[in-house]
């Protein structure tokens, strides 16, 4: 796992909870009751349709104008991998921007670049694993892999120097919505210009009904996805100056 990987882990819920719950129980009996339930209500409460929802509309928007230079390549950023019963491949999110990449071609015509290192031991580069999915899932093929990127900033900047080597500074990005803001910021101050293609990107709700304030588990994955977006990319300004 990576410092930032840890980190992260670290900060956000459920581990954060756990180690802020553990702080509070310091103060003795009373604190721990207290740290339980303001633990558990926050669980809840980010398991809620409406909560994730609003952090996912929060973590997706994007000001930054589309150029009005035409896109030269589609690039297409990794997520993760999965154990198949063949062995390693895509997982539900990096499939779900494949999905969206090979309509892309096919309704434009440009070249696919994909991009993603190792992201668990003893398995392919995400990147592989994405042409091979593309070419044998999707019948589209990939002219470039960009085995080594580990996050989102070095995504951009190893894609950034295969296209610029071809003469290419401006293209479709794809990743998930939430995703979106940071990496078109990161393909920014790496030199490139992006035209966004958002998987699922969230909307604002119409209104609310009974169900929307009832905790699932997968709303609760939302809500984390969201939270690590923010986190992401207030690293990301304090570490790279902001957006560019």
């Amino acid at each position: 796992m990576s410092l930032q990987a840890a980190l992260t882990a670290l900060v956000l819920p459920p581990l954060g909870f756990v180690l802020l719950a553990a702080l509070l129980a310091l103060w003795g009996r009373r604190g721990a009751r207290i740290a339980a339930a303001a633990c558990a209500g926050a669980v809840l409460i980010l398991a809620m349709p409406f909560t994730s929802t609003w952090l996912l509309v929060v973590a997706s928007r994007d000001k930054r104008p589309v150029p009005e230079t035409p896109p030269g390549a589609i690039v297409v950023l990794g997520a993760e991998a999965a154990r198949g019963v063949e062995g390693p491949e895509v997982g539900t999110l990096t499939l779900e921007r494949l999905r969206a990449g090979a309509g892309l071609h096919r309704a434009t015509e440009l070249p696919v670049l994909v991009t993603g290192g190792v992201v668990s031991p003893n398995t392919p580069p995400i990147a592989t694993l994405m042409a091979r999915s593309l070419g044998r899932d999707f019948g589209i093929p990939v002219r470039w892999e960009e085995h080594e990127a580990g996050d989102t900033a070095s995504n951009a900047r190893a894609s950034a120097a295969l296209l610029k080597r071809e003469g290419l500074d401006t293209v479709l990005l794809v990743t998930h919505g939430w995703h979106m803001p940071r990496a078109r910021d990161s393909f920014v101050r790496a030199g490139m210009q992006t035209h966004p293609a958002p998987v699922r990107r969230q909307l604002p709700a119409d209104g609310t009904t009974a169900g929307d304030w009832v905790p699932r588990p997968d709303h609760l994955l939302d809500s984390w996805y969201a939270l690590r977006e923010m986190l992401g990319r207030a690293v990301y300004a304090v570490r790279d100056g902001g957006a560019s």
